[in-house]
């Protein structure tokens, strides 16, 4: 269930900056962050699922215009782009985003969220090591499908 009161936080944020890039603040872009903050917290979406959704909802929109918009969203903070193995660019909103990395699978694609400590004390150890402050990672681990009768790859 979207949370209203996020969705107005991300618009105003996404207001603000646009102002101050001089972009032009039109309906179409704020209606991408009510799509892509009503979705749910560690779900990804790429471009054309965004589209088909946002038309099967009645918007008149591009793809164009998503596109575009979601490099803004991304510029702005308001969402994180990942781009897994070969699969296309996914989306994700960023206003609730606590770092967390991922696992796919290989034969079904189904992305899963995961958090560790233990990744923060080896990110620790690496950066005293290389005598460096690591601001940032990034981990995604690629594995193949055990679950007996996965859903995921019935559906494919």
């Amino acid at each position: 269930m979207a949370d209203p009161a996020l969705i107005e936080k991300a618009k105003k944020i996404f207001e603000s900056f646009l102002t101050k890039q001089g972009n032009r603040k039109t309906p179409e872009r704020f209606s991408v962050i009510d799509e892509l903050y009503s979705l749910p917290e560690d779900e990804h979406m790429d471009v054309e699922g965004l589209f088909l959704s946002m038309r099967n909802k009645g918007y008149t929109i591009s793809r164009a215009t998503i596109y575009n918009t979601l490099d803004l969203l991304v510029e702005s903070g308001l969402a994180v782009k990942h781009q897994f193995k070969d699969k296309v660019a996914l989306y994700e909103q960023a206003l609730t985003y606590k770092h967390h990395d991922h696992h796919v699978c290989n034969q079904c694609r189904k992305i899963r969220e995961f958090s560790d400590p233990k990744i923060n004390e080896i990110k620790e150890v690496i950066g005293k090591s290389f005598q460096s402050a690591i601001t940032s990672h990034s981990l995604v681990l690629y594995g193949n499908c055990e679950i007996e009768n996965c859903e995921n790859l019935q559906e494919l």
